[in-house]
């Protein structure tokens, strides 16, 4: 099974890097980019078979290693 997990800032946190791309835009002359915020986007194949017992794992790698949970959120879907 396929997890596919999208990790974003909280609202209120701030995001240089996404600050950053969003003057960078400007420079290059794409002058309706008025926000920016980055993230990241993960692909993980997992054994498990059973689509709870799935989520439930990759919930947990989430909450211990791919997602900084006090400033972050994610989103899990299963494929």
């Amino acid at each position: 099974m396929k997890a596919k997990i999208k990790v974003t800032l909280k609202k209120g946190v701030l995001d240089p890097k996404g600050k950053a791309i969003e003057g960078a835009l400007g420079h290059l002359g794409f002058a309706g980019v008025e926000h920016v915020r980055q993230g990241k986007y993960f692909e993980i194949d997992v054994a498990e078979t059973d689509r709870s017992k799935a989520m439930t794992e990759v919930r947990s790698m989430c909450e211990k290693l791919i997602a900084n949970t006090v400033i972050e959120n994610y989103d899990i879907e299963l494929a």
